[in-house]
C-alpha cells in the first residue's frame, strides 16, 4: 500500500507511546490496520523530560505499529498536552479603510495575525487563536462576518499558550526517531474528536481526558471551542498514593488499583481484604480493600474538585453557557470503578464514559475502542484528514499544470484563430486556492524550524 493511502496517529503519553496506523474505508469509518504501544519512559506530566528515552520508546511503538500492519511509518501527526498549556480569552478589533467593501478571509487573517503578536510571559508562545464569535460595527453574536458590510470587525478570541522548548522537544523526538511531523494537534482537540458528537458540542459539553500523568479538560458550546485547560495530575498520582499509604513497590499499587481500585469507599466491606506478597523472604502484606478505595477516593475527589473548577471558571453556571450534555470522561483514568457515579456526585452533572468506537470500522479490533486510546484514535482521525486534503490540494496543482501544458503545446505556426479555437476548448477550471488552518500554518512554522536548527 503506498503511503499516501493510510495515515498515522502518534500520542506521546506519560504512562504509554501508542502509534496508531489506519485508513478511510468507502463508508467514512475508520479502519485500524496495526497497533503498537510502548512503555513510556521520558516523559513527566505531559512534557518530555528525557529526548534519548523518549526517542526509544517512539521507536518501539512505531516498530510494533509496522510489524502488525506490513507497513512502513514515515509521518505522523502528533498530540501536545502538559501542564505548560494553558489558555486565555481575549477580544480584539480592526477597523477596516474601506466599509463600502464585503469583509473578507484577508480581514479575518489580520485580525487573527493581530491576536499572534500579543506579548507573553519570556518562553512561551501562543499557539492556536480560535475565533468564537464576531462583531460587526457593534452587531453581536456574528459566527460567519464573511461577506458582511462594516466598518470595525471584532471577534472574542479563546487563545492557547504553550512553552516553546517542550513543544521544540517533541518535534526534535520525532526528528530523531527517523519520522517526520506532519502536523501537531492539542490532545483535548484529538480526544474529542473520537468521542463526542457535533450534536453534544452543540448543546454544551465538558470532555475530561484523564491521562496517566495529566487531566485534559476541552469545553465546547454551540460546536465552539471554549476552554481548554491541563491538570497536572492523572491515574499516577493516584498510584503513588497507594504505593506510599500501603507501602508496597509501584508495580504492586498499579496492579491493585486496576483489579481492586473504586472511587467509592462505601463499595467495600470490612472484611474484604487482598494479601500482597512481600519482597523475597518478607511477609505478605494484608491490606483492605476499603482502606484502598479511601486512598484513591481522596485524590480522585481532588482532582475532579480541579476539573469542576475549570468548568466554573468557563461559566457554566451562567444560564446562557449551561453544558446541557454534562460531562464525557474518557482516557486511561476514566476506567476506574464507580468513578462516573462519584463524578456526577460531585458535579450535580450528567456524566457518561466516552468510548471513541463512533468513527471506528465495525470489524475494528474490541480493545481499540478502549478510552485508553481515545487521543491515539482522534490523532488519526486528524492525519487522515490532513492526508486528504494535501491529496486535494496536490491533484488541483497537477490538473492545472498539465491544462498549461497542454495549452502551450499549441504549435506556434497556428494561426490565431486557431489559437482561440485550442483555448475555449480547453476545459476551463476555476482553481480554488486550498486555505490553510491557523493551526496548519504553525505546524508548518514549526517545521521548518526543527529542519533548521541543527
Amino acid at each position: 500500500m503506498e503511503p499516501g493511502k493510510y495515515s498515522v496517529g502518534l500520542d506521546i503519553g506519560t504512562t504509554k507511546i501508542v502509534a496508531i496506523i489506519g485508513k478511510e474505508n468507502e463508508y467514512g469509518k475508520i479502519e485500524v490496520l496495526g497497533i503498537g504501544k510502548s512503555k513510556s519512559l521520558g516523559v513527566h506530566r505531559g512534557v518530555v523530560n528525557n529526548i534519548t528515552q523518549t526517542i526509544k520508546s517512539i521507536q518501539q511503538a512505531v516498530e510494533e505499529a509496522e510489524a502488525a500492519s506490513g507497513l512502513k511509518i514515515s509521518s505522523v501527526v502528533v498530540g501536545i498536552a502538559g501542564q505548560h498549556i494553558r489558555s486565555l480569552q481575549h477580544s480584539d478589533y480592526i477597523t477596516r479603510p474601506d466599509s463600502e467593501q464585503v469583509i473578507n478571509e484577508d480581514d479575518v487573517d489580520i485580525l487573527v495575525n493581530q491576536v499572534y503578536k500579543l506579548i507573553m510571559l519570556p518562553g512561551e508562545e501562543i499557539i492556536h487563536v480560535l475565533p468564537q464569535e464576531y462583531k460587526v460595527d457593534g452587531q453581536a453574536e456574528i459566527k460567519e462576518p464573511i461577506g458582511m458590510y462594516g466598518g470595525r470587525l471584532e471577534a472574542n478570541f479563546h487563545v492557547v499558550v504553550g512553552q516553546v522548548s517542550s513543544i521544540k522537544n517533541v518535534g526534535r523526538c520525532i526528528k530523531s526517531a527517523g519520522l517526520d511531523l506532519g502536523s501537531i494537534t492539542l490532545e483535548p482537540l484529538a480526544s474529542a474528536n473520537a468521542v463526542l458528537s457535533q450534536e453534544e458540542k452543540e448543546a454544551g459539553i465538558a470532555l475530561i481526558d484523564i491521562g496517566g500523568g495529566t487531566t485534559d479538560v476541552a469545553i465546547f458550546k454551540d460546536g465552539i471551542i471554549r476552554h481548554t485547560a491541563v491538570i497536572p495530575f492523572g491515574g499516577n498520582v493516584i498510584t503513588e498514593d497507594i504505593r506510599e499509604g500501603c507501602s508496597i513497590i509501584e508495580k504492586q499499587a498499579e496492579l491493585l488499583k486496576i483489579k481492586f481500585g473504586s472511587a467509592w469507599p462505601g463499595e467495600n466491606k470490612d472484611n474484604e481484604i487482598v494479601s500482597i506478597p512481600g519482597l523475597r523472604g518478607r511477609e505478605p502484606k494484608e491490606i483492605t480493600l476499603k482502606n484502598l478505595s479511601k486512598i484513591i477516593h481522596a485524590r480522585v475527589v481532588e482532582i475532579i474538585e480541579q476539573v469542576y473548577m475549570e468548568i466554573k471558571n468557563y461559566g457554566h453556571e451562567d444560564q446562557k453557557k449551561k453544558l446541557i450534555g454534562g460531562i464525557v470522561l474518557t482516557g486511561g483514568g476514566s476506567q476506574l470503578k464507580h468513578l462516573k457515579q462519584l463524578v456526577e456526585y460531585i458535579t450535580g452533572m450528567d456524566t457518561r464514559i466516552g468510548y471513541p468506537n463512533e468513527h471506528l470500522a465495525g470489524d475494528s479490533d474490541q480493545d481499540i475502542a478502549s478510552p485508553l486510546y481515545a487521543t491515539g484514535v482522534g490523532l488519526l482521525m486528524n492525519a487522515i484528514e490532513t492526508n486528504a486534503k494535501n491529496k486535494a490540494v496536490a491533484l488541483e496543482a497537477k490538473e492545472e499544470a498539465e491544462e498549461i501544458a497542454a495549452v502551450e503545446n499549441v504549435s506556434a505556426g497556428e494561426t490565431d484563430n486557431k489559437q482561440e479555437e485550442a483555448n475555449e476548448t480547453a476545459p476551463k477550471k476555476e482553481v480554488k486556492i486550498e486555505r490553510k488552518s491557523i493551526f496548519e500554518k504553525w505546524s508548518d512554522k514549526l517545521k521548518d524550524f526543527l529542519d533548521n536548527a541543527e
